[in-house]
């Protein structure tokens, strides 16, 4: 596996990674009875998207180093 390979295959499981990690610990503006006029009830308060971010970083790293290990152990 090539660097741009290595972080081509980062870039799509961090993506992926990503979209499993968005939901975690979200409340919505109904949820809260915190709705603010003019937006969607089920809008989130406080997504915390820079720490979900970093949490999606180290996760599709931790995936990414298993699949290297498999794909430099086994040659494929």
């Amino acid at each position: 596996m090539n660097v741009v390979g290595g972080l081509a295959l980062y870039f799509v499981i961090w993506w992926i990674t990503l979209f499993a990690v968005l939901p975690f610990g979200i409340r919505s503006q109904h949820e809260t009875g915190d709705v603010v006029e003019g937006t969607e009830p089920g809008a989130p308060i406080l997504p915390g998207l820079l720490k979900k971010a970093a949490v999606t970083s180290v996760i599709a790293a931790v995936i990414f180093a298993g699949v290297w290990y498999v794909w430099v152990t086994y040659d494929i």
